[in-house]
């Protein structure tokens, strides 16, 4: 929980890369301002280093940033989106109120990160995250 006792929607990010993941997470933490910040976890590579992904990585990222208020997914290709959608369908592996988030990973990873920090529920998130797709860069 948030240092004001809310509860707060936790963000994975999902890449076929550690370094990847990773930096994105420290890009959308870094752009959600100050004070409080949701929860973000990188799910990136294999246990090993190598580039793919891993049910276990993902687990134990959506575990850390459940807070009680849902977790968003964001993946970055295909096989990603099919790891998330194994777990989810599992049942139990993934927190209740775990949800896979169709938005481009960069922008929606900022967007989700920048409107959990804001205490939004997880529709909300994956909404905001979701409307990323509909940035126009020229």
């Amino acid at each position: 929980m948030s240092d004001g006792g809310e509860k707060l929607v936790g963000v994975v990010l999902v890449s076929h890369s550690a370094q990847v993941a990773a930096s994105v997470a420290e890009l959308a933490k870094g752009l959600a301002g100050g004070g409080t910040v949701a929860p973000v976890a990188a799910a990136g590579g294999t246990p090993d280093g190598g580039l793919g992904t891993s049910s276990d990585l993902i687990t134990e990222a959506a575990r850390a940033v459940d807070r009680g208020a849902g977790v968003a997914v964001l993946v970055d290709l295909g096989s990603a989106v099919l790891t998330v959608k194994a777990l989810l369908a599992e049942g139990d592996e993934l927190p209740g109120g775990a949800r896979l988030v169709d938005a481009p990973f960069v922008e929606g990873a900022v967007a989700a990160v920048v409107t959990a920090s804001a205490g939004a529920d997880l529709d909300a998130v994956a909404a905001a995250a979701a409307e990323a797709y509909a940035y126009r860069k020229a």
